[in-house]
């Protein structure tokens, strides 16, 4: 390989493998967070990363990510945690989506969603950002594409709580004993949507149980 080979730009084909998604999990940096309810996209990521075997590791971007492959010949996973706030989420998606010459169709955005019962996982392409400033942060870098979506319900606050207040608060005691079931569920339907395709992953996870 000579000069002029190593200074031409790859292709796509050569910088990444054609079945490989980018996998976001939503939350807020730092430990005084990292058992929120608004975290719980973050907790996804951890347990992906987990199961490939990938630790996660400082990136060009700014974020943690962590690849590796479902199985052998399987998807391909970048795995990424941005290192910004939840509602500054679009720019590390963007930086990522950039560096490794992906389109918004092949990226997966993991999320808490306060309109689901806890304990609860749908899967859904586009749509509103219901509120939601992450989503909406990343609509607006992504130019509203409609990228892929893993909903974990977390829930209404009780009485008159403040749904701000709500989804910075951690996990009651209760849904933490559930929560390991719950990460498990999430992080089925992304390697389901990765391996089998939306409406497939649809299929098996939003049937009545």
């Amino acid at each position: 390989m000579g000069i002029l080979d190593l200074l031409r730009p790859r292709r796509k084909d050569d910088a990444v493998p054609q079945n490989t998604w980018l996998v976001v999990g939503l939350g807020n940096p730092g430990a005084q967070y990292a058992g929120n309810r608004h975290n719980v996209g973050q907790m996804v990521a951890d347990e992906l990363a987990e199961r490939i075997g990938a630790p996660f590791k400082s990136h060009k971007t700014p974020s943690r990510v962590a690849e590796g492959f479902l199985r052998p010949g399987g998807p391909k996973l970048v795995i990424a945690k941005p290192n910004s706030y939840m509602n500054t989420s679009g720019g590390p998606v963007a930086a990522l989506l950039k560096f490794y010459s992906l389109t918004p169709e092949q990226l997966i955005v993991v999320h808490d969603e306060l309109d689901l019962p806890f304990d609860t996982v749908r899967l859904k392409q586009g749509g509103g950002h219901g509120g939601h400033n992450g989503l909406r942060d990343i609509q607006k870098a992504t130019d509203a594409a409609p990228f892929l979506r893993v909903r974990v319900g977390i829930g209404r606050p009780p009485g008159r709580q403040d749904a701000a207040d709500f989804v910075l608060k951690d996990f009651s005691s209760t849904e933490r004993a559930a929560l390991p079931n719950l990460l498990s569920d999430a992080a089925d339907a992304v390697e389901a949507v990765a391996s089998d395709g939306l409406v497939a992953a649809q299929q098996r996870f939003h049937a009545p149980s």
